[in-house]
């Protein structure tokens, strides 16, 4: 049986259990344009359980495209700072933007459309398209890759560009008229709930168990084939956490390229001494009063590696500089910290009083 043929017969059986087996999530509460968008951007790199606050906290802030379109982009990132891959955030808020100038404040209800605004591409538009107005369009990300993998028992190296574009064209031939997202929707769940990576699939539970020819010839944990990610980049830094009385130093990162527009402790490359930090403050007409380690801490990006070591520098008085100084309580509130540095954050030290 060809794999289009295959998928044709098990694509009901699936749509079926999907709709008997579907967790109850937030965004599937009420399955609007907006929501679908927003989880799914959420959902990339991050696991749900995690995303779940974040989601309902973000909807509370800016309910909708023309809120998101009007926030300043400090709130947008504040309301993401834990979630990581700010650029996610950022063009988020540039369609939504787009959105309010070209769309009346809705996303476009056209699948290719949709593909032409930041930060959404194949995948997240068949996602909203399927979902939201039941367009017979496919939604692959790795989850459906790693599921069709052992389906079929298929070694083809799913990084590979065109292993997904088959992939697509293999479910948009199969597509239901009627409901194709409960089938995106539900290859999604399979793969999150029974198929799943880094462990022994549930294939007992599986609603494809019969279909599946990687549990009939028992090379399950064989698949999917992934050619290994490029090495990383590492990179050492010295984190300076400059205080002085009850205001900390910081400084906003570059509007492009890693963590753009986060804000950050001050920070050198390479991993500096005491006696080193003393003199290059010290440059700058500084008073430092002490010197404290605070450790070291490893912080991993998706292209580099993050081999911090922190220190926290007492100041006799605020210093001048590309940095500013703010309250402890202004930092917590109102400023987009990278996840990156929380490291270097000790909370018990926040009310102190005069140990700032």
């Amino acid at each position: 049986m060809d794999k289009i043929a295959c998928l044709r017969q098990a694509a009901p059986v699936l749509a079926d259990w999907y709709r008997e087996h579907a967790r109850p999530l937030p965004w599937r509460e009420n399955p609007s344009p907006y929501r679908i968008w927003l989880s799914e951007i959420m959902l990339q790199q991050t696991r749900i359980e995690a995303v779940k606050p974040y989601f309902q906290r973000f909807l509370e802030a800016l309910p909708d495209i023309p809120a998101l379109a009007a926030a300043p982009e400090e709130t947008v990132l504040k309301l993401w700072e834990g979630l990581g891959y700010y650029s996610r955030a950022r063009n988020l808020q540039k369609a939504a933007q787009a959105c309010v100038e070209e769309y009346g404040g809705e996303l476009p209800a056209d699948y290719e459309r949709l593909r032409k605004l930041p930060g959404i591409g194949n995948y997240t538009a068949g996602a909203i398209a399927s979902i939201a107005w039941g367009q017979p369009v496919p939604a692959v990300d790795g989850n459906v890759l790693r599921v069709l993998a052992r389906l079929f028992a298929d070694g083809a190296d799913i990084r590979r560009p065109q292993v997904k574009r088959e992939a697509e064209e293999q479910i948009r031939a199969i597509l239901p008229e009627v409901a194709p997202g409960d089938f995106n929707q539900g290859i999604m769940e399979l793969g999150e709930t029974i198929c799943i990576p880094g462990g022994v699939p549930l294939c007992g539970d599986c609603p494809w168990r019969e279909f599946c020819q990687a549990r009939k010839q028992g090379t399950v944990e064989q698949f999917p084939v992934k050619s290994p990610p490029k090495p990383r980049r590492v990179e050492k830094r010295t984190v300076l956490r400059l205080e002085a009385g009850h205001r900390v130093a910081i400084r906003r990162r570059p509007s492009k390229g890693l963590l753009a527009g986060l804000y950050e402790f001050p920070a050198v490359e390479g991993w500096w001494t005491e006696e080193q930090i003393r003199q290059w403050l010290e440059g700058q007409g500084a008073a430092v009063l002490t010197v404290e380690e605070l450790g070291q801490a490893k912080h991993i990006f998706s292209h580099v590696e993050w081999e911090m070591t922190g220190y926290r520098i007492r100041l006799a008085r605020e210093l001048a500089g590309e940095w500013v100084f703010v309250p402890w309580e202004e930092l917590r509130e109102h400023y987009p910290l990278p996840t990156a540095l929380r490291a270097y954050w000790d909370p018990k030290k926040e009310n102190e009083g005069e140990s700032i």
